[in-house]
């Protein structure tokens, strides 16, 4: 894995992820590229129809649950900041920004049959609306319906970089899956699991903006590393938000990730600095996978007492530090500067 974090924990207050970034930031990231969204969203809703019924109807639950779309958004920036301009006849970087969210909402079902979840954006996840079946076979189609896209762009370079993200985006899920329930999990497997999962596809979704615009090596690998940092600092602040969110706020059932007996830095960092009888806790609840109805309340309080979400917070501040100066190798422009923001809202929503 290309980026870094400090081996030791750092303690941070909730103020420093409160700042400036907030919701606003996506939402004016958002408005810049409205044109480019807009388009994406046809796109992605016309690549959604099937004569198969089902297929249409799951789809249109999952645009309705919303979404921040940050995926797609980051390959039109990306684009955009490289200096692509598009034509009538040439829509490159928005054909790829459906692509990447047909990967990954392909992936979001089948986490959620996987998990078992029922929430999904505050709503019912799609398989708990149309059953584990129905969701596994649409996030087939969905995988199927990006690579047609990866064809239609005719790029050998898009469609090796868009392809090998899958590949390691699945490859993280079944790490996840090995490691889960093992307390003994260095850290180091945890942030491969997470740059696995989650950040391979940021990556490939920024690089290929550089791609399409025909920017040399340094432009693309820059743009790598400013989704890889950012993807990771992004799935820390989720793994954090499992133990310090509102469910409302969350969108899915708080303590979901310590039901699934899932292990992230949170646990991580409270298992490590928990006395004896906090480890047997842990160890019942996580290795064993044995748990109450009282535990997540005691799981929560364990997750405050040790400052492990000021822990989690801290190692994702550097992974968005990483990812700003990423960004170093492009001149000063709102596209930037709204990019940057982006990044301190990834943080900024551990509140």
């Amino acid at each position: 894995m290309d980026s870094a974090a400090p081996d030791a924990a750092v303690t941070v207050d909730k103020a420093v992820v409160q700042g400036a970034g907030g919701e606003s930031a996506l939402s004016a990231l958002s408005a810049y590229l409205e044109e480019d969204m807009l388009a994406c969203n046809r796109a992605i809703i016309a690549r959604m129809e099937s004569p198969v019924p089902l297929i249409p109807q799951l789809g249109a639950h999952l645009v309705a649950a919303g979404g921040k779309r940050l995926r797609p958004l980051l390959t039109l920036a990306s684009a955009r900041l490289c200096g692509y301009q598009p034509g009538p006849d040439h829509q490159r970087h928005v054909g790829l920004a459906a692509c990447v969210e047909f990967i990954h909402t392909a992936t979001l079902l089948h986490d959620d049959v996987v998990d078992e979840s029922t929430l999904r954006r505050g709503l019912a996840s799609a398989n708990a609306v149309f059953g584990n079946k129905a969701s596994v076979l649409v996030g087939d189609f969905l995988f199927a319906r990006s690579f047609q896209l990866m064809t239609a762009d005719g790029s050998l370079k898009v469609m090796a970089i868009l392809s090998d993200a899958s590949a390691t985006i699945a490859e993280g899920e079944v790490l996840q899956m090995v490691v889960q329930n093992d307390l003994t999990t260095p850290v180091e497997r945890y942030l491969e699991v997470i740059h696995g999962k989650t950040a391979a596809l940021f990556a490939a979704a920024c690089r290929v903006g550089a791609v399409v615009a025909e920017r040399p090596d340094a432009e693309e690998e820059a743009l790598e590393q400013f989704g890889t940092n950012l993807g990771m600092a992004f799935q820390l602040v989720d793994d954090a938000l499992d133990y310090a969110a509102d469910q409302q706020v969350l969108g899915k059932t708080v303590g979901d990730d310590m039901r699934e007996g899932k292990i992230t830095l949170p646990v991580l960092a409270a298992y490590e600095a928990g006395s004896p009888e906090d480890r047997l806790f842990w160890e019942r609840v996580i290795g064993e996978g044995e748990q109450t109805e009282e535990d997540l309340p005691h799981a929560l309080n364990l997750i405050a007492k040790t400052g492990a979400i000021n822990t989690t917070i801290a190692r994702a501040q550097v992974y968005a530090d990483a990812a700003v100066e990423a960004l170093s190798i492009f001149p000063d422009s709102e596209l930037r500067r709204l990019l940057i923001e982006t990044v301190q809202f990834t943080v900024n929503r551990a509140r």
